[in-house]
Parts: structure tokens; sequence; C-alpha cells
């Protein structure tokens, strides 16, 4: 849709209330009624004023911690009508982690739970100090901001994601890049405004708030939003949808419940996975019990959504092939490269690691190992890094290396990731032990700073730690131990 000169996705997200205000958007089934298009932007817009109350201005910063719910969406949205970077947290970390954060973003503005009580608070059922806010400038007339003029490389988002070194970095995502991504996905997958979303994914990163919604809200379409995953609740509302976005993980639960059957499934149209891998035990086993299959796409934070397979005919065991306006190419040791108008706009204050991510000639260089076929089909056989994914969530092993190397009792650590047929991956932390500590005597070490995702699953006791000719540990021979 053609807004004149301004480049704003919110304009883009909410245009199907324009002619259409009552039109559905959001079902809750927890709070049994639905939000409009129009509700939305309604509610998006009292929050845009309360931002603008608290003085916050284009190019400030938000930091937001916070439950999903669909006041949440509406305070990204709000983030957008007043040009300000929304910086989404995981709800798991620690206050320790969010200062680290909140210093890396330069900035004191925070939004976080009414349990955690950090700067305003939000909270799922309506509480908390943002909502009061609203209601004290609705009673006062407070002004309204007009909708932020943004232009098509303007920032619009910051999520922070790591290299191997594990030091956090924060993407900015543009206007442009996610209108882009959002329409090709749209494109790819065949999203109408009939089509109907089971969402029940967290809103704290790229998967749950960017791929699953846009592609949607672009379109005007229907979304069943859940405040989290379950089994129980995806087989009952699952035969009202047409589309599950889901990770690895929700569908090793779904297979392992007696209830998802095929006639549960029977009206879907399009299931996708993402945020990790997707074994082919898994791929088996869902197609033998519902006759349909999961279409695997390829993602990354400063990039979303690469590429797809074509949904109801994927290539089992490929990631398909580059979306619309995206170029892939396999670069220099078999590194996945990809170019186009998708792409984030630079690391914030990071210039060194934004020009050390492109190539001379302006590809990304992922770090994923792949190799594309003839038709240009991708195929990624490892990452380059040493990241770990366990549920869907990026774990840096280095953060968690730093925490064990803390720890009286331990020499040094080096910490992997291990297959894991519900977790896709665990995390494993390979100790050596001070000689005054023994396997018997070793006492789980204080993870408190960590979220509990980041936290071991198993400690593997061991005299040393492999290491090349320069000294460096070679993690594969880790990975590769025996389990």
């Amino acid at each position: 849709m053609n807004h004149g000169a301004n480049a704003n996705i919110y304009l883009d997200l909410l245009a199907a209330g324009n002619d259409d205000p009552d039109r559905p958007l959001f079902h809750r089934p927890e709070a049994g009624d639905t939000l409009s298009y129009g509700d939305v932007a309604h509610r998006s817009q009292a929050m845009a004023a309360a931002l603008a109350h608290i003085g916050m201005v284009p190019g400030d910063r938000l930091v937001v911690q916070v439950d999903k719910s669909t006041d949440a969406i509406a305070l990204w949205l709000a983030c957008l009508r007043t040009g300000v970077i929304f910086v989404p947290l995981n709800t798991a970390y620690t206050d320790a982690e969010v200062d680290h954060f909140l210093a890396d973003a330069e900035t004191t503005y925070l939004i976080s739970t009414p349990e955690r009580g950090r700067g305003l608070t939000l909270g799922t059922d309506g509480s908390g100090t943002v909502p009061d806010l609203i209601a004290q400038l609705a009673e006062t007339g407070g002004p309204t901001p007009p909708i932020y003029n943004a232009r098509p490389e303007d920032p619009a988002a910051m999520l922070f994601t790591s290299g191997t070194t594990g030091r956090s970095k924060g993407a900015l995502l543009t206007h442009r890049g996610l209108l882009t991504n959002g329409r090709a996905l749209a494109s790819v997958w065949e999203i109408t405004s009939d089509d109907h979303l089971l969402h029940s994914l967290p809103v704290f990163h790229v998967h749950g708030l960017f791929v699953a919604l846009h592609p949607l809200m672009l379109q005007g379409a229907k979304v069943t939003f859940l405040q989290r995953f379950s089994p129980e609740a995806v087989v009952e509302l699952l035969p009202h949808c047409s589309v599950l976005m889901g990770v690895p993980t929700h569908y090793t639960r779904l297979l392992d419940h007696d209830a998802f059957t095929r006639q549960v499934a029977a009206d879907v149209r399009l299931f996708t996975s993402g945020s990790a891998p997707m074994t082919m035990p898994v791929h088996r086993r869902f197609a033998e019990r519902t006759s349909r299959t999961i279409t695997e796409r390829y993602g990354m934070t400063e990039c979303g959504i690469i590429a797809s397979n074509a949904p109801g005919n994927p290539r089992v065991g490929t990631v398909g092939t580059a979306l619309p306006e995206m170029k892939l190419r396999v670069g220099d040791g078999s590194v996945v490269e990809v170019k186009g108008p998708h792409l984030l706009h630079s690391y914030w204050r990071r210039p060194e690691a934004t020009a050390a991510a492109f190539t001379d000639d302006g590809w990304f260089i992922t770090g994923d190992i792949g190799t594309l076929d003839p038709d240009g089909v991708l195929t990624l056989s490892g990452r380059a890094s040493d990241m770990i994914i366990s549920g869907g969530y990026n774990i840096y092993p280095k953060e968690v290396e730093q925490v064990l190397d803390r720890d009286p009792q331990i020499a040094e650590a080096a910490v992997v990731g291990w297959p894991d047929q519900e977790w896709g991956e665990q995390v494993v932390a390979f100790v050596v032990l001070n000689a005054d500590t023994t396997e018997e005597t070793f006492r789980q070490p204080e993870l408190a700073e960590l979220a509990r995702f980041k936290h071991p699953r198993q400690f593997v006791f061991v005299s040393e730690l492999p290491r090349n000719a320069m000294g460096k540990v070679q993690k594969s021979v880790l990975r590769n131990a025996s389990r």
C-alpha cells in the first residue's frame, strides 16, 4: 500500500483496519474475547501517547521485558508510531543480564512485568503502570503524537544477537527490512485474509514477533493468540485454524500427545518450523500421524527469513530457496552469504562488527555452512559458530563458561550442545575440577545470574580439555564424545 513518503511499517501492519476497523485480529481464548484491527490500533495509539508523555522521542531505545500479551504487541506498534526503537528481551533473563542490555543500548527506558517492578510495568491482565498512565491520560486528554514519518532505512527495532565470541550485539532492523520480509513470507506461504494463525510462540524474538505476525497482519488475517504453548491448547484450537508456526520442540510435544490426531490437523494447510533444525524422525512421525508435512525455513535475527520451502511440497532436509528480493550464495569455506533489502541496518555502536559481517561486495556473512543445488535449494550442514539452540533459544557457550570459570570447584570448563530429541540440543558442560574437589564432592555451581534455559543439563568430568596445537579447545571433539 502506498503511504506517500512515509515508510513506517505501522501503516501497513494495520492497513486492514482502515476500511474495516471491526475486522477481527486477535482472538484471545484465555480472555474469552476478540480484538479487532481497530481495537489494536486504538490501544497502540494510547500507548504511543504514554511513551511521548514520559519523554521518549524518535530514536530513543525502549527495553521491553514483559510476558506475552496483546498489550505487548500494541507496545511494539506504539514504538513504530512514535519512532522509538523497540528492544525486546527474553523474559527469562535475570536482572543482571537486563542491566547489561540497558547499558549496551545506552538507555534508561525499561518496561518490565509488575512482578519484577523495574521501570514502568505491563502485565498480561491489564495491570501495571503503563495501563495506569494510559487511563490517566484518557482522563486529562493528553495529546497523541502523530505517526512517525519514517524513512525506509530508519531502525524500527533492535534485537540482541551474538557472534562466536559471545559478546552481545544489537542488530538494528529497519522499517524496509521488516516490511520486505513480511511481504515475502506472505507471498511464499500464500497467506491470505482468509487465513487463521494459531500463535503459540513467545514474542520477544524475531520468530514469534515478526515472522509469525507480520505476514498475517499485512494480509488482514486473524490470529488466535495463546499466552504460551501447550499441547492441550493446540489440540483444542487447531481445528479452527489454517496455519501453525512452531519450533521442533513444539512438534515433538504434539506428537507425544495422543489427542493430536489426523483429524485435529485436517484443516491446517501450513505447518512451519524454525529457530532450530528439524530432525528426520520428527518429519517422518508427523507425516505418518497427520498426512501433512512441516515446512522448514531458514533465518537469522539480522536477516529475517532468508529461504523457505514451499507450503505443502517441501524438500525435506533442506530449507528451500531464497525468498523474493533476496539473494543467496555460498562463499569461502561453504559459508552461506545473503544479500537484499531485508538485511539489518548495522550493529548498534559496533562499526567494526558491522564491517566484518559483510564481504567487500556487500554480502552478509551468516556464519552457517551450507550447499546450494542447481535449483537454488539450500541445505545447511552446520554452524560455523559454537552457538547452541535449545528449544528454539540461542545459547552462547562463552557466556556460560565465564560463569562456570568463576566457580572455585572448577579449574576450567567448556560448554557444547549435544543432540536432544525434545529440545534439539541440550547444554553440556565439560569441566576439569580443581585439585581439592572430586566428582563425589562436586556441588551444582551457582548460576542464578543466567536464565534457566542456559543452565547445563549435564556435567561431564574430564582430566583435561582437548586442545589443538594452538591451544584452542577442540569443541568438535567434545560434541562428538560418547554420551
